[in-house]
């Protein structure tokens, strides 16, 4: 867990173990998690950054680096639409269907479930589609393109695909049926089936880059130096797509009611993000405040966090509150 106010720790203490053993390795402040879904917000990061270098437009045609669309329902897509989940994307697939297909073809061309722009559609297929176009783009691979824009912003962790001697120090995830033991391998099976790069799950990073994140659009909300083009990220934090559930900025989740995981104290402004894995980070800017918390979770089965998630944040307030 880790907790920032101005841009500065407040608070960061790691609890528990790597596995649900009691010989198990105790986690440490710099362990990397499965970040899971958060890897939309590192991404959507990315693809804002392109924007401002002028390798995309948020409001242009994408059909020169998709020419998949030509003709189809998809042709008037935009990447704002893409990161504000309201494109018309299916939510996902079943994985077991995905066994023998080209995942990334699938998102591409796979029949939308919406008109374009209709309505909020949370979706991994259109962010696995985000990441095909970035690789395009750029000429490049995704995890070429990612490790490489997010060492430049100073994210010293997160990265795609642990190699051999890094995965023992990663929380396990899940055991299932299909691969037994999950550990250090992505949790997600479409990213899994991609190789564990995909623009919707994949990346593995410790909590101080997760706050990190959360600090790049921060810092331009209060005037302190950011890597990212300061109007581009407060353009990231307003609403684009509406729901009402959870309001949608570009990458960003935005709070719509108390009933959100960043709890009942934090600011109507806040944004955030959460990942299936058991990771969250919540930021509140009339607070300037920020809340990691990252998690195996799912090692104990797939339940709903929500409740943990908003009391760590409201704790956190309180605390804050209280100088």
């Amino acid at each position: 867990m880790r907790i920032e106010q101005g841009g500065r720790p407040r608070f960061e203490r790691a609890y528990g173990r790597l596995q649900d053993d009691a010989t198990a390795p105790p986690c440490q402040v710099d362990t990397r998690f499965d970040l899971a879904s958060i890897t939309k917000v590192f991404v959507a990061t990315v693809a804002l950054d392109a924007v401002a270098r002028g390798v995309l437009a948020l409001d242009s045609s994408l059909l020169a680096c998709i020419p998949e669309w030509r003709e189809t329902a998809h042709a008037p897509i935009v990447l704002r639409q893409i990161l504000a989940h309201d494109a018309g994307f299916r939510s996902g697939a079943d994985w077991r269907t995905l066994l023998d297909d080209d995942v990334e073809a699938f998102a591409l061309t796979e029949p939308l479930a919406a008109p374009v722009g209709e309505r909020v559609i949370y979706s991994d297929l259109g962010f696995i589609a985000l990441g095909v176009l970035l690789a395009r783009a750029h000429g490049t691979s995704l995890r070429a393109l990612v490790d490489a824009r997010l060492r430049a912003f100073g994210a010293r962790a997160t990265a795609y695909a642990p190699t051999g001697t890094e995965r023992g120090a990663i929380p396990a995830t899940e055991t299932d049926a299909w691969r037994g033991s999950v550990q250090g391998v992505v949790h997600d099976e479409k990213a899994h089936l991609l190789g564990g790069v995909a623009g919707h799950a994949g990346l593995f990073g410790d909590a101080r880059d997760v706050a990190a994140l959360g600090e790049w659009y921060l810092a331009a909300l209060h005037g302190r130096p950011t890597p990212l083009d300061g109007d581009l990220a407060r353009e990231a934090v307003r609403e684009q797509a509406w729901d009402p559930v959870l309001r949608r900025g570009l990458g960003w989740a935005l709070k719509t009611t108390d009933e959100n995981s960043c709890g009942t104290k934090m600011s109507a402004q806040s944004f955030g993000h959460t990942g299936f894995t058991g990771t969250s980070l919540w930021a509140d800017p009339v607070r300037d405040l920020s809340v990691v918390l990252l998690t195996n979770a799912v090692h104990y089965g797939r339940s709903d966090l929500r409740a943990v998630r908003a009391a760590v944040c409201d704790a956190a307030v309180v605390a804050v509150d209280r100088g």
